[in-house]
């Protein structure tokens, strides 16, 4: 055999042995361990194992073909699956250990602790861990809490490579439920250190990440059923028993872990930056009821919100676009569950609010002439119940308040202003405060939980309690200005309303000091103006408190309507142009058109990967998986980025997606508007398609991202349009049942007397 090559390539006979054929031209390369190489034609009608065993056959290896296996040469396993591929491309084979005997062997090496051959052993490791049959043997070989066990006693780089390995084990849905809390404390510690390499954080905070999506709620299938759906209880076993309690009751050990965290927000390293995003939104999504009011405070503490708005103007990758698009759609979720929740005067923190409140105002307490007390109403409440009058705003409007008291030191000057005046002339300050929430709210549809569908950047939405301090002096302002009376407040709402439209509007491309301007130096002739003008167009109908409110229940029905659609699509499945990377260069290679430009994908009804089939045309795919036979994880996917590839040459274009003129320079690409690409957090790109029209793009980039465990964000117009349009129509259809019967709507709903004892019944209404 001379050069390691026999003398004539081995070809497959009837009976699936492989016999010399002269002059025959190989088409695969094999190599064995001891870097024997032969040629030879396989037969893709073969199953692996007798590919396998007839290599062995042939090659006179003594030892039982089962302790072998195919890998390609980026160390790829050969399955049945993609072993026709594989034959058909011609690529270069490897005959090397089995998974499960590669995996006896890592293990036995990582109980040795070999100092020279430990990082070897775990770059392995993290390689192979994610495939099947390696994975089960070297968790019975006890190699979890081997791997364990190098995490406690390592640091530096082999820590960071045992931390990839750890991370990859925990992309499968078994084999890691056994993780104690020392363990996950031990991941804080890690994170926790400011000390850390960057290699070692990437992989400490994605596994965080992960335990913290680890809770029932996320099992994979139960997204399907929607938001409103109980969490589904997990199985015996299962590694879906950690969530966000498990994590935060470590983290509570380490202060500094949050603000750690928060800070690397900040880390010129991108991926860095990424992952703490990440585990950030996590945590925000998963948070429980038990301890969500004091993670928000101590995340608002932190000014996580002002460490995001540098990111969105700092950042110069699509990377972190979603990740900031995901972070925005997750405080709509805070704001409005702070938004439901009532005030309670005997809590601690709420009483403090509401004393420092007082205590600014630098007022005595009265009686009225009933002998009542005289507190809130001074400031401009109608009733001394406090609970009552923050009953529509809750606990933000609570924190708006507080925040507007801090902004004006002399806050007392202004309450006795208002008390100077007539008291039909005064500006019930509290009262606006209130109102201007409501605005707020109304302006960036903080209508229910769970639901945005905002496809740009907010900065001024995450400077929420900022925005409300200018509106709400804005109010007083106008209120002076106008020389309003007591029955003339919902004239100063609506001049509020029109300037707020005004003052954020495009506020992804605006600078602060313009929103500033809006609110301080416009004049009340010309806001009275252009609201009058508004009012020609627009009916006062809508702005009614009922009239919010079934528009806020609507949208959130119209979202989940949107949702369920898209995700329909993407089980159905759709054919894509497989892209070039925006960074890729035309050269002579590529000029001539791809062998398969053309990949077909589909969502499994488990909802966890994506199969696809790539294809020199299209062909009619069936029904189900049997013509797709690769696939990609769902839970894999970090990040769906848009406008960041381009279509191959001489691949036809969508129609509507031509560019505008032709490439300056034949090693240019221009980026095609319906691209995008699944990112994975450490693997780099999954996928880069081009989707073949608007409405098709669209469902994919918002059906992904919807399926996404940390939260998720509609990426385009039409899906956000949606929504919104069939909000509108629901809302009319429902306003037309009731003008149509002549019912009177309200402009607010108050409440009536309490019974004076409890001798009464409700009757059933037939």
């Amino acid at each position: 055999m001379a050069d390691g090559y026999p003398k004539s390539p081995l070809s497959p006979s009837a009976n699936g042995t492989t016999t010399p054929k002269p002059g025959l031209v190989p088409t695969n390369s094999v190599t064995t361990k001891e870097g024997v190489t032969v040629r030879t034609r396989i037969d893709p009608t073969l199953t692996v194992d007798d590919v396998v065993r007839q290599l062995c056959i042939n090659l006179k290896i003594k030892e039982a073909p089962n302790n072998y296996a195919l890998r390609d040469e980026n160390d790829e396993l050969v399955t049945n699956d993609n072993l026709r591929k594989k034959i058909k491309l011609k690529v270069n084979l490897k005959l090397v250990n089995a998974p499960s005997r590669e995996a006896r062997e890592t293990a036995e090496k990582l109980a040795l602790r070999g100092e020279k051959t430990l990082r070897l052993t775990l770059f392995s490791l993290a390689k192979y861990i994610r495939e099947e049959q390696f994975a089960q043997e070297f968790l019975i070989q006890d190699g979890l809490n081997e791997l364990v066990d190098v995490i406690y006693t390592s640091h530096g780089n082999t820590l960071a490579y045992a931390l990839v390995a750890m991370q990859n084990l925990m992309e499968l849905e078994y084999g890691w439920a056994t993780l104690e809390d020392h363990f996950i404390f031990r991941v804080v510690q890690i994170l926790s250190s400011p000390s850390s390499l960057i290699n070692v954080c990437r992989p400490a905070t994605a596994i965080l990440k992960k335990l913290v999506e680890a809770d029932p709620i996320s099992i994979p299938g139960s997204q399907l059923a929607g938001p409103s759906t109980s969490p589904p209880v997990p199985p015996l076993g299962t590694v879906y028993r950690y969530g966000f309690t498990a994590v935060f009751e470590q983290m509570r050990k380490e202060p500094s872990l949050l603000e750690t965290v928060v800070n690397r927000l900040g880390s010129a390293d991108t991926a860095m930056a990424q992952y703490s995003m990440m585990l950030i939104n996590s945590l925000l999504a998963h948070a429980s009821d038990e301890r969500w009011e004091e993670f928000i405070a101590e995340l608002e503490r932190l000014n996580v919100r002002k460490a995001v708005v540098r990111l969105m103007s700092s950042h110069t990758i699509e990377d972190l676009t979603s990740c900031i698009l995901d972070f925005q759609a997750n405080i709509v979720r805070v704001t409005y569950r702070k938004k439901m929740t009532d005030i309670d005067p005997d809590t601690s923190a709420h009483a403090a609010t509401l004393r420092f409140i007082w205590a600014s105002t630098k007022l005595q307490e009265e009686t009225d002439e009933h002998g009542e007390p005289l507190m809130w109403r001074r400031i401009g409440f109608d009733t001394e119940d406090i609970v009552e009058e923050f009953a529509e705003v809750g606990i933000l409007g609570l924190e708006c308040m507080k925040r507007l008291v801090q902004s004006e030191p002399e806050f007392s000057k202004v309450v006795l202003e208002q008390l100077s005046r007539a008291e039909e002339r005064r500006c019930p300050i509290a009262k606006a405060s209130n109102e201007v929430v409501e605005l707020l709210s109304e302006h960036w549809s903080i209508f229910a939980p769970g639901y945005s569908t905002s496809t740009t950047f907010q900065p001024f939405f995450l400077d929420f309690y900022k925005v409300h301090t200018l509106a709400t002096h804005f109010f007083l302002r106008m209120w002076s200005e106008s020389g309003a009376a007591f029955g003339d407040f919902d004239r100063v709402v609506a001049l509020v309303r029109s300037q707020i439209k005004v003052a954020l509007r495009s506020e992804n491309v605006r600078a602060w000091h313009e929103v500033e301007h809006d609110f301080t130096d416009c004049e009340y002739r010309a806001v009275r103006d252009r609201q009058m003008k508004e009012l020609e167009l627009e009916d006062d109908l809508l702005s009614r408190v009922p009239v919010r409110n079934l528009r806020a229940k609507l949208y959130k029905e119209s979202y989940e309507f949107v949702r369920q659609q898209r995700i329909q699509c993407l089980l159905q499945g759709a054919w894509f142009v497989n892209a070039l990377p925006q960074s890729a260069t035309v050269t002579r290679d590529v000029m001539r058109r791809p062998p398969r430009p053309w990949r077909f994908m589909r969502l499994d009804n488990g909802l966890k990967y994506l199969y696809y089939v790539d294809s020199a045309v299209k062909f009619l795919v069936r029904s189900g998986l049997e013509d797709l036979p690769e696939r990609i994880e769902i839970s894999q996917i970090s990040e769906i980025a848009t406008g960041t590839c381009a279509a191959p040459p001489n691949v036809l274009h969508p129609p509507n997606d031509l560019p505008p003129h032709p490439p300056s320079s034949p090693a240019a690409l221009v980026p095609s508007a319906l691209s995008f690409s699944l990112i994975s957090a450490h693997e780099g790109s999954l996928a880069d398609l081009i989707a073949p029209d608007e409405s098709r793009w669209a469902d994919w980039t918002d059906g992904l991202n919807m399926l996404r465990r940390d939260g998720g964000h509609v990426a385009s117009r039409e899906t956000a349009g949606f929504v919104q349009a069939l909000t509108e129509i629901g809302l009319k259809i429902k306003l037309l049942d009731l003008s149509g019967e002549q019912v009177e709507i309200p402009s607010g709903m108050v409440a009536g007397a309490p019974p004076t004892n409890t001798d009464f019944f409700f009757s059933d209404l037939l």
